[in-house]
């Protein structure tokens, strides 16, 4: 699937930084900032 703007973000979990599940759905009707940023130890 791929995201449209203007449209919904489909559904999905991550990791959190304390380890615990994140779902985005759970944040529904509320503004949502996502930062993506890699891992110290991986290369880019």
């Amino acid at each position: 699937m791929t995201p449209r703007i203007g449209k919904p973000a489909p559904d999905f979990v991550l990791k959190s930084h304390t380890g615990g599940k994140v779902r985005l759905s759970s944040y529904q009707g509320r503004n949502v900032v996502l930062v993506f940023f890699p891992l110290a130890w991986t290369p880019v």
